[in-house]
Protein backbone atom coordinates (compact mmCIF):
# COMPACT_ATOMS: atom_id res chain seq x y z
CA UNK A 1 0.00 0.00 0.00
CA UNK A 2 1.12 3.47 -1.10
CA UNK A 3 2.78 5.59 2.35
CA UNK A 4 1.37 9.02 3.10
CA UNK A 5 4.61 10.46 1.77
CA UNK A 6 5.11 8.86 -1.41
CA UNK A 7 1.15 10.22 -1.77
CA UNK A 8 2.17 13.40 -1.69
CA UNK A 9 4.75 13.33 -3.93
CA UNK A 10 3.88 16.40 -6.50
CA UNK A 11 4.16 14.30 -9.54
CA UNK A 12 1.82 11.96 -8.35
CA UNK A 13 -0.78 15.05 -6.50
CA UNK A 14 -0.38 16.44 -10.23
CA UNK A 15 -1.33 13.59 -11.98
CA UNK A 16 -4.58 13.20 -9.84
CA UNK A 17 -5.10 16.68 -10.23
CA UNK A 18 -5.17 15.66 -14.23
CA UNK A 19 -6.99 12.81 -14.10
CA UNK A 20 -10.19 14.46 -11.75
CA UNK A 21 -10.50 17.34 -14.28
CA UNK A 22 -10.86 14.79 -17.65
CA UNK A 23 -12.93 12.37 -15.81
CA UNK A 24 -15.39 15.71 -14.53
CA UNK A 25 -15.04 17.48 -17.92
CA UNK A 26 -15.72 14.27 -20.30
CA UNK A 27 -18.31 12.95 -18.26
CA UNK A 28 -21.20 13.30 -20.56
CA UNK A 29 -19.56 15.94 -22.51
CA UNK A 30 -22.16 15.55 -25.37
CA UNK A 31 -25.26 15.48 -22.93
CA UNK A 32 -24.57 18.23 -20.56
CA UNK A 33 -25.06 21.36 -21.30
CA UNK A 34 -28.14 19.56 -23.08
CA UNK A 35 -27.47 21.38 -26.91
CA UNK A 36 -24.73 22.95 -28.02
CA UNK A 37 -25.64 27.11 -28.19
CA UNK A 38 -24.83 29.64 -31.89
CA UNK A 39 -21.25 29.64 -30.98
CA UNK A 40 -20.38 25.91 -30.26
CA UNK A 41 -22.57 25.50 -33.26
CA UNK A 42 -21.00 28.25 -35.23
CA UNK A 43 -17.31 27.36 -34.36
CA UNK A 44 -17.91 23.39 -34.84
CA UNK A 45 -19.50 24.27 -38.63
CA UNK A 46 -17.10 26.21 -39.55
CA UNK A 47 -13.97 23.95 -38.23
CA UNK A 48 -16.15 21.11 -40.20
CA UNK A 49 -16.16 23.54 -43.42
CA UNK A 50 -12.42 24.31 -42.91
CA UNK A 51 -11.71 20.31 -42.77
CA UNK A 52 -13.20 19.91 -45.99
CA UNK A 53 -11.61 22.44 -48.67
CA UNK A 54 -10.11 25.16 -46.47
CA UNK A 55 -12.81 27.78 -46.77
CA UNK A 56 -15.09 28.81 -43.53
CA UNK A 57 -18.95 29.19 -44.40
CA UNK A 58 -18.99 32.68 -46.14
CA UNK A 59 -16.52 30.98 -48.68
CA UNK A 60 -12.92 32.50 -47.14
CA UNK A 61 -9.79 30.20 -47.87
CA UNK A 62 -8.32 29.86 -44.27
CA UNK A 63 -9.43 32.99 -42.75
CA UNK A 64 -7.66 34.90 -39.59
CA UNK A 65 -11.19 36.27 -38.21
CA UNK A 66 -13.75 34.17 -39.12
CA UNK A 67 -16.83 36.67 -40.48
CA UNK A 68 -19.68 33.98 -38.59
CA UNK A 69 -22.74 36.02 -37.74
CA UNK A 70 -20.88 39.19 -38.25
CA UNK A 71 -19.15 39.45 -34.97
CA UNK A 72 -15.75 38.13 -35.91
CA UNK A 73 -14.63 34.64 -34.14
CA UNK A 74 -11.24 33.98 -33.62
CA UNK A 75 -9.49 31.36 -35.13
CA UNK A 76 -7.21 29.39 -32.77
CA UNK A 77 -10.04 27.84 -31.26
CA UNK A 78 -11.40 27.34 -34.27
CA UNK A 79 -8.66 25.59 -35.93
CA UNK A 80 -7.90 23.47 -32.91
CA UNK A 81 -11.30 22.04 -33.99
CA UNK A 82 -10.68 21.42 -37.26
CA UNK A 83 -8.14 18.53 -35.93
CA UNK A 84 -10.92 16.72 -33.08
CA UNK A 85 -13.78 17.14 -36.30
CA UNK A 86 -11.78 15.06 -38.67
CA UNK A 87 -11.13 12.56 -35.97
CA UNK A 88 -14.91 12.50 -34.18
CA UNK A 89 -16.82 13.83 -36.58
CA UNK A 90 -18.97 17.24 -36.37
CA UNK A 91 -20.61 16.41 -32.87
CA UNK A 92 -20.79 17.92 -29.04
CA UNK A 93 -17.71 15.99 -28.78
CA UNK A 94 -15.38 17.36 -31.38
CA UNK A 95 -16.54 21.21 -30.54
CA UNK A 96 -16.04 20.48 -26.69
CA UNK A 97 -12.88 18.50 -26.57
CA UNK A 98 -10.34 20.97 -27.03
CA UNK A 99 -11.56 23.31 -24.07
CA UNK A 100 -10.98 20.00 -21.95
CA UNK A 101 -7.37 20.17 -23.29
CA UNK A 102 -6.55 23.26 -22.86
CA UNK A 103 -7.91 23.71 -19.66
CA UNK A 104 -6.01 20.00 -18.79
CA UNK A 105 -2.78 22.62 -20.22
CA UNK A 106 -4.20 25.52 -18.06
CA UNK A 107 -4.17 23.21 -14.37
CA UNK A 108 -0.33 21.81 -15.26
CA UNK A 109 1.17 25.70 -16.18
CA UNK A 110 -0.44 27.06 -13.36
CA UNK A 111 1.52 24.46 -11.20
CA UNK A 112 4.48 25.31 -13.17
CA UNK A 113 3.97 29.35 -12.66
CA UNK A 114 3.36 28.84 -9.08
CA UNK A 115 6.11 27.08 -8.24
CA UNK A 116 8.33 29.26 -10.30
CA UNK A 117 6.66 32.78 -8.87
CA UNK A 118 6.31 31.00 -4.98
CA UNK A 119 9.44 28.73 -5.09
CA UNK A 120 6.92 25.85 -3.67
CA UNK A 121 5.98 22.61 -5.22
CA UNK A 122 3.33 22.34 -2.77
CA UNK A 123 2.22 25.67 -3.19
CA UNK A 124 1.47 25.32 -7.10
CA UNK A 125 -0.16 21.64 -6.42
CA UNK A 126 -2.40 23.55 -4.26
CA UNK A 127 -3.14 26.30 -6.83
CA UNK A 128 -3.72 23.66 -9.30
CA UNK A 129 -5.69 21.56 -7.29
CA UNK A 130 -8.46 25.02 -6.44
CA UNK A 131 -8.22 26.29 -10.07
CA UNK A 132 -9.19 22.55 -11.37
CA UNK A 133 -12.46 22.64 -9.05
CA UNK A 134 -13.27 25.84 -9.37
CA UNK A 135 -16.72 27.12 -10.30
CA UNK A 136 -15.84 30.18 -12.27
CA UNK A 137 -14.13 28.00 -14.44
CA UNK A 138 -16.05 24.89 -14.13
CA UNK A 139 -18.39 25.08 -17.19
CA UNK A 140 -16.11 26.84 -19.80
CA UNK A 141 -13.78 23.95 -19.42
CA UNK A 142 -16.00 21.58 -20.92
CA UNK A 143 -18.20 23.13 -23.61
CA UNK A 144 -16.49 25.02 -26.11
CA UNK A 145 -15.21 28.42 -24.77
CA UNK A 146 -12.13 30.00 -27.22
CA UNK A 147 -11.22 31.68 -23.80
CA UNK A 148 -10.13 28.50 -22.66
CA UNK A 149 -7.26 28.45 -25.36
CA UNK A 150 -6.49 32.01 -24.89
CA UNK A 151 -6.19 31.36 -21.02
CA UNK A 152 -4.04 28.72 -21.38
CA UNK A 153 -1.52 30.54 -23.76
CA UNK A 154 -1.91 33.63 -21.31
CA UNK A 155 -0.38 31.38 -18.53
CA UNK A 156 2.28 29.87 -20.68
CA UNK A 157 3.38 33.01 -21.81
CA UNK A 158 3.93 34.43 -18.49
CA UNK A 159 5.87 31.12 -17.35
CA UNK A 160 8.11 31.58 -20.24
CA UNK A 161 8.61 35.22 -19.81
CA UNK A 162 9.79 34.11 -16.17
CA UNK A 163 12.52 32.39 -17.65
CA UNK A 164 13.98 34.94 -19.75
CA UNK A 165 17.77 35.43 -17.69
CA UNK A 166 17.97 31.54 -18.86
CA UNK A 167 17.60 31.66 -22.32
CA UNK A 168 16.51 34.66 -24.86
CA UNK A 169 14.44 31.91 -26.87
CA UNK A 170 12.10 32.30 -23.58
CA UNK A 171 11.30 35.81 -24.72
CA UNK A 172 10.51 34.69 -28.20
CA UNK A 173 8.33 31.84 -27.21
CA UNK A 174 6.29 34.33 -24.61
CA UNK A 175 5.93 36.54 -27.35
CA UNK A 176 4.15 34.00 -29.49
CA UNK A 177 1.91 32.63 -26.71
CA UNK A 178 0.91 36.12 -25.73
CA UNK A 179 -0.20 36.56 -29.77
CA UNK A 180 -1.90 33.12 -29.61
CA UNK A 181 -3.84 34.04 -26.22
CA UNK A 182 -4.59 37.58 -28.11
CA UNK A 183 -6.27 35.51 -31.08
CA UNK A 184 -7.78 32.80 -28.95
CA UNK A 185 -10.48 35.48 -26.78
CA UNK A 186 -10.73 39.40 -27.20
CA UNK A 187 -10.17 39.54 -23.58
CA UNK A 188 -6.34 38.87 -23.84
CA UNK A 189 -6.07 41.64 -26.80
CA UNK A 190 -6.46 43.92 -23.64
CA UNK A 191 -5.03 41.57 -20.84
CA UNK A 192 -1.77 40.38 -22.67
CA UNK A 193 -0.49 44.06 -23.77
CA UNK A 194 -0.79 44.88 -19.94
CA UNK A 195 0.54 42.20 -18.44
CA UNK A 196 3.60 42.50 -21.22
CA UNK A 197 4.23 46.41 -19.61
CA UNK A 198 3.94 44.69 -16.18
CA UNK A 199 6.27 41.88 -16.73
CA UNK A 200 8.69 44.27 -18.47
CA UNK A 201 8.77 46.24 -15.42
CA UNK A 202 10.09 43.62 -13.24
CA UNK A 203 12.21 42.00 -15.07
CA UNK A 204 13.79 45.14 -16.62
CA UNK A 205 17.38 43.85 -15.25
CA UNK A 206 17.44 40.71 -17.58
CA UNK A 207 16.64 42.46 -20.22
CA UNK A 208 18.95 44.85 -21.11
CA UNK A 209 21.35 41.85 -20.28
CA UNK A 210 19.58 40.15 -22.88
CA UNK A 211 19.49 43.32 -24.52
CA UNK A 212 23.37 43.37 -24.80
CA UNK A 213 23.95 39.74 -25.54
CA UNK A 214 21.20 38.15 -27.27
CA UNK A 215 19.40 41.21 -29.76
CA UNK A 216 18.34 38.72 -33.06
CA UNK A 217 15.82 36.70 -31.10
CA UNK A 218 14.38 39.83 -28.88
CA UNK A 219 14.15 41.67 -32.46
CA UNK A 220 12.49 38.75 -33.91
CA UNK A 221 10.03 38.79 -31.27
CA UNK A 222 9.42 42.50 -31.94
CA UNK A 223 8.28 42.14 -35.36
CA UNK A 224 6.68 39.45 -34.93
CA UNK A 225 4.10 40.99 -32.53
CA UNK A 226 3.84 44.09 -34.78
CA UNK A 227 2.70 42.06 -37.80
CA UNK A 228 0.78 39.86 -35.69
CA UNK A 229 -1.11 43.52 -34.73
CA UNK A 230 -2.19 44.23 -38.55
CA UNK A 231 -4.63 41.77 -38.46
CA UNK A 232 -6.21 43.62 -35.46
CA UNK A 233 -5.97 46.86 -37.16
CA UNK A 234 -7.12 45.89 -40.08
CA UNK A 235 -10.96 44.01 -38.40
CA UNK A 236 -11.13 47.22 -36.29
CA UNK A 237 -10.37 49.72 -38.55
CA UNK A 238 -11.62 48.65 -42.33
CA UNK A 239 -13.99 46.00 -41.72
CA UNK A 240 -17.08 45.78 -39.16
CA UNK A 241 -15.19 44.63 -36.19
CA UNK A 242 -15.48 48.22 -34.41
CA UNK A 243 -19.42 47.86 -34.25
CA UNK A 244 -18.88 44.83 -31.89
CA UNK A 245 -17.28 47.29 -29.40
CA UNK A 246 -20.50 49.35 -30.06
CA UNK A 247 -22.44 46.82 -29.39
CA UNK A 248 -20.86 45.55 -26.32
CA UNK A 249 -19.13 48.87 -24.90
CA UNK A 250 -19.78 51.17 -21.90
CA UNK A 251 -19.54 54.54 -21.23
CA UNK A 252 -16.57 55.38 -19.14
CA UNK A 253 -18.43 56.73 -16.09
CA UNK A 254 -19.55 52.90 -15.76
CA UNK A 255 -16.55 51.81 -15.81
CA UNK A 256 -15.03 51.85 -11.72
CA UNK A 257 -19.08 50.69 -10.99
CA UNK A 258 -18.57 47.52 -13.70
CA UNK A 259 -14.73 46.67 -12.25
CA UNK A 260 -15.59 46.68 -9.02
CA UNK A 261 -18.32 44.19 -9.25
CA UNK A 262 -16.55 41.22 -9.77
CA UNK A 263 -15.23 42.00 -6.25
CA UNK A 264 -18.48 41.82 -5.00
CA UNK A 265 -20.14 39.03 -2.64
CA UNK A 266 -23.13 38.50 -4.97
CA UNK A 267 -20.94 38.11 -7.80
CA UNK A 268 -17.89 35.85 -5.93
CA UNK A 269 -19.83 34.25 -3.23
CA UNK A 270 -23.67 34.43 -3.72
CA UNK A 271 -25.38 34.28 -6.93
CA UNK A 272 -22.32 34.50 -9.10
CA UNK A 273 -22.99 35.22 -12.99
CA UNK A 274 -26.68 35.07 -14.07
CA UNK A 275 -25.71 33.85 -17.35
CA UNK A 276 -26.79 29.95 -16.92
CA UNK A 277 -24.14 29.18 -19.72
CA UNK A 278 -21.29 30.68 -17.59
CA UNK A 279 -22.69 29.91 -13.75
CA UNK A 280 -25.08 27.25 -12.13
CA UNK A 281 -27.84 29.50 -10.53
CA UNK A 282 -27.53 29.02 -7.28
CA UNK A 283 -24.01 28.95 -6.41
CA UNK A 284 -21.42 32.00 -6.80
CA UNK A 285 -18.35 32.07 -8.66
CA UNK A 286 -16.20 31.34 -5.43
CA UNK A 287 -17.06 28.30 -3.15
CA UNK A 288 -17.20 30.40 0.37
CA UNK A 289 -13.67 28.41 1.32
CA UNK A 290 -11.63 29.65 -1.41
CA UNK A 291 -12.95 33.46 -0.55
CA UNK A 292 -11.40 33.15 2.91
CA UNK A 293 -8.16 31.67 1.28
CA UNK A 294 -8.13 34.41 -0.75
CA UNK A 295 -8.32 37.50 2.09
CA UNK A 296 -5.83 35.34 3.84
CA UNK A 297 -3.42 35.24 0.74
CA UNK A 298 -3.45 38.35 -0.04
CA UNK A 299 -3.02 39.23 3.78
CA UNK A 300 0.24 37.38 3.65
CA UNK A 301 1.61 38.79 0.12
CA UNK A 302 1.01 42.39 1.83
CA UNK A 303 3.61 41.51 4.65
CA UNK A 304 5.99 39.10 2.86
CA UNK A 305 8.87 39.83 1.19
CA UNK A 306 8.61 37.57 -1.84
CA UNK A 307 9.83 39.00 -4.90
CA UNK A 308 6.73 38.57 -6.96
CA UNK A 309 4.00 39.30 -4.43
CA UNK A 310 2.78 42.99 -6.56
CA UNK A 311 2.85 40.55 -9.74
CA UNK A 312 0.27 38.71 -8.81
CA UNK A 313 -1.73 41.77 -7.66
CA UNK A 314 -1.42 43.28 -10.31
CA UNK A 315 -2.20 40.44 -12.57
CA UNK A 316 -5.25 39.18 -10.25
CA UNK A 317 -6.55 43.31 -11.13
CA UNK A 318 -5.82 43.17 -14.72
CA UNK A 319 -8.32 40.37 -14.92
CA UNK A 320 -11.65 42.87 -14.54
CA UNK A 321 -10.49 45.51 -17.60
CA UNK A 322 -12.04 43.44 -20.34
CA UNK A 323 -15.94 42.90 -18.51
CA UNK A 324 -15.45 46.32 -16.84
CA UNK A 325 -15.52 47.77 -20.27
CA UNK A 326 -18.61 46.27 -21.39
CA UNK A 327 -22.07 46.44 -20.76
CA UNK A 328 -22.57 43.39 -18.94
CA UNK A 329 -20.56 43.45 -15.84
CA UNK A 330 -20.13 41.74 -14.08
CA UNK A 331 -19.21 38.93 -16.70
CA UNK A 332 -17.58 35.57 -15.74
CA UNK A 333 -16.15 34.60 -18.92
CA UNK A 334 -15.13 38.31 -19.87
CA UNK A 335 -12.94 38.42 -16.90
CA UNK A 336 -11.18 34.72 -16.94
CA UNK A 337 -8.10 35.85 -16.32
CA UNK A 338 -8.27 36.39 -13.37
CA UNK A 339 -9.25 33.29 -11.98
CA UNK A 340 -6.12 30.98 -12.03
CA UNK A 341 -4.11 34.23 -9.90
CA UNK A 342 -7.28 33.96 -7.17
CA UNK A 343 -6.24 29.99 -7.24
CA UNK A 344 -2.53 31.20 -6.69
CA UNK A 345 -2.82 33.57 -3.80
CA UNK A 346 -5.32 31.42 -2.13
CA UNK A 347 -2.71 28.54 -2.12
CA UNK A 348 0.14 30.80 -1.09
CA UNK A 349 -2.21 31.65 1.62
CA UNK A 350 -2.70 28.47 2.69
CA UNK A 351 1.21 26.97 2.38
CA UNK A 352 2.68 30.15 4.45
CA UNK A 353 -0.48 29.56 7.66
CA UNK A 354 0.26 25.81 7.74
CA UNK A 355 4.16 26.44 7.52
CA UNK A 356 3.32 29.30 10.59
CA UNK A 357 1.71 26.46 12.93
CA UNK A 358 4.09 23.53 11.87
CA UNK A 359 1.11 21.41 10.39
CA UNK A 360 1.62 21.06 6.80
CA UNK A 361 0.43 17.61 5.78
CA UNK A 362 -2.88 17.95 7.66
CA UNK A 363 -3.61 21.63 6.54
CA UNK A 364 -3.13 20.44 3.02
CA UNK A 365 -4.85 17.69 3.57
CA UNK A 366 -7.73 19.30 5.37
CA UNK A 367 -7.99 22.14 2.44
CA UNK A 368 -7.91 19.59 -0.39
CA UNK A 369 -11.02 17.14 1.40
CA UNK A 370 -13.05 20.65 2.01
CA UNK A 371 -12.67 21.76 -1.52
CA UNK A 372 -13.51 18.43 -3.08
CA UNK A 373 -16.29 18.15 -0.51
CA UNK A 374 -17.59 21.56 -2.19
CA UNK A 375 -16.93 20.84 -5.80
CA UNK A 376 -18.99 16.82 -5.79
CA UNK A 377 -22.04 19.38 -4.39
CA UNK A 378 -20.95 21.40 -7.32
CA UNK A 379 -20.80 18.88 -10.02
CA UNK A 380 -23.97 16.68 -8.50
CA UNK A 381 -26.01 19.93 -9.00
CA UNK A 382 -24.78 19.87 -12.50
CA UNK A 383 -25.74 16.33 -13.45
CA UNK A 384 -28.98 16.17 -11.88
CA UNK A 385 -30.37 20.07 -12.08
CA UNK A 386 -28.69 22.09 -14.10
CA UNK A 387 -29.52 20.67 -17.77
CA UNK A 388 -32.99 21.22 -16.96
CA UNK A 389 -32.91 24.82 -15.40
CA UNK A 390 -30.19 25.92 -18.42
CA UNK A 391 -31.66 24.25 -21.40
CA UNK A 392 -33.46 27.11 -22.73
CA UNK A 393 -30.35 29.06 -22.82
CA UNK A 394 -28.28 26.46 -24.65
CA UNK A 395 -31.22 26.45 -27.25
CA UNK A 396 -31.80 22.86 -26.87
CA UNK A 397 -34.96 23.40 -28.78
CA UNK A 398 -32.91 23.67 -32.19
CA UNK A 399 -31.63 20.71 -31.19
CA UNK A 400 -34.55 18.78 -30.62
CA UNK A 401 -36.03 19.35 -34.36
CA UNK A 402 -32.92 17.38 -35.40
CA UNK A 403 -33.07 14.60 -32.91
CA UNK A 404 -37.22 13.91 -32.97
CA UNK A 405 -37.65 14.39 -36.46
CA UNK A 406 -35.42 12.19 -37.87
CA UNK A 407 -35.28 11.57 -41.89
CA UNK A 408 -38.48 13.43 -42.00
CA UNK A 409 -36.76 16.20 -43.66
CA UNK A 410 -36.25 14.28 -46.73
CA UNK A 411 -40.34 13.99 -48.04
CA UNK A 412 -40.80 17.73 -47.55
CA UNK A 413 -39.98 20.42 -50.22
CA UNK A 414 -40.05 23.51 -47.87
CA UNK A 415 -39.24 23.39 -43.88
CA UNK A 416 -39.96 26.50 -42.23
CA UNK A 417 -37.99 27.27 -38.88
CA UNK A 418 -38.90 30.19 -36.27
CA UNK A 419 -35.99 32.38 -35.30
CA UNK A 420 -37.15 32.18 -31.85
CA UNK A 421 -34.07 31.19 -30.26
CA UNK A 422 -31.94 33.31 -33.00
CA UNK A 423 -29.27 31.89 -35.46
CA UNK A 424 -31.63 28.93 -36.56
CA UNK A 425 -29.44 28.28 -39.51
CA UNK A 426 -26.30 27.25 -37.92
CA UNK A 427 -27.66 24.44 -36.15
CA UNK A 428 -29.87 22.87 -39.37
CA UNK A 429 -25.89 23.26 -40.41
CA UNK A 430 -24.71 21.68 -37.49
CA UNK A 431 -27.10 18.64 -36.71
CA UNK A 432 -27.36 17.85 -40.56
CA UNK A 433 -24.13 18.07 -41.14
CA UNK A 434 -25.05 19.89 -44.26
CA UNK A 435 -22.38 20.18 -47.14
CA UNK A 436 -20.64 23.47 -47.01
CA UNK A 437 -20.07 23.53 -50.94
CA UNK A 438 -24.19 23.33 -50.83
CA UNK A 439 -24.62 26.05 -48.46
CA UNK A 440 -22.36 28.62 -49.59
CA UNK A 441 -24.62 27.76 -52.94
CA UNK A 442 -27.46 28.02 -51.79
CA UNK A 443 -27.48 30.84 -49.14
CA UNK A 444 -29.60 34.13 -49.18
CA UNK A 445 -28.91 36.12 -46.42
CA UNK A 446 -31.20 38.74 -44.94
CA UNK A 447 -29.35 42.68 -45.11
CA UNK A 448 -26.62 43.38 -42.74
CA UNK A 449 -27.83 45.61 -39.89
CA UNK A 450 -26.40 48.44 -38.10
CA UNK A 451 -24.52 46.25 -36.07
CA UNK A 452 -22.90 44.37 -38.79
CA UNK A 453 -24.56 41.28 -37.36
CA UNK A 454 -25.89 38.60 -40.41
CA UNK A 455 -29.05 36.38 -40.28
CA UNK A 456 -29.36 33.74 -43.02
CA UNK A 457 -32.77 33.70 -44.55
CA UNK A 458 -32.93 30.39 -46.69
CA UNK A 459 -31.09 27.80 -48.15
CA UNK A 460 -31.98 24.55 -49.84
CA UNK A 461 -35.19 23.62 -48.23
CA UNK A 462 -35.00 25.40 -45.04
CA UNK A 463 -36.53 28.77 -44.58
CA UNK A 464 -35.93 31.13 -41.36
CA UNK A 465 -37.95 33.88 -40.06
CA UNK A 466 -40.46 34.96 -37.50
CA UNK A 467 -42.84 32.37 -37.99
CA UNK A 468 -45.84 31.07 -35.17
CA UNK A 469 -44.48 27.40 -35.02
CA UNK A 470 -40.96 26.71 -34.42
CA UNK A 471 -40.99 23.73 -37.05
CA UNK A 472 -43.37 23.58 -40.20
CA UNK A 473 -43.53 21.16 -42.81
CA UNK A 474 -44.77 21.95 -46.77
CA UNK A 475 -44.90 19.33 -49.29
Amino acid sequence: MMSMSKLLRPKILLALICALLLFTRFYKITEIPPSVYWDEASIGYNAYSIAQNGKDEWGETFPIHFRAFGEFKLPVYIYATVLSVKIFGLNELSVRLPAVLFSLGAVVIIYFLTKRLSGSERTGILASFIFSVSPWYFIFSRTGYEATAGLMFYLLAIYLFLFNNRNSLYIFFSVLSFILSAYSYNSFRIVAPLTIIILIFYELKNLKYLLSKAIPPIILSLVILIFSLVPIYRLYVYDVGASRLQVVGTTSSSFIKNYFSHFSLDFLLLNGDKNPRSQQPGFGQLFLPEAALLLFGLLYLISGKSKYKWLLFALLLLGPIPAAITKESPHALRSIAMVPFISIISAVGVVAFSKRIKKENYIFLMVCLVFLAFFINYFWSFLNVYPTKSAEEWQSEYKKIYTDNGNRFNGYQRILISDQYAQPYIFTLFYLKYNPESFRREVVRNSIDQWGFSTVKKFGKFEFGKYPELITFER
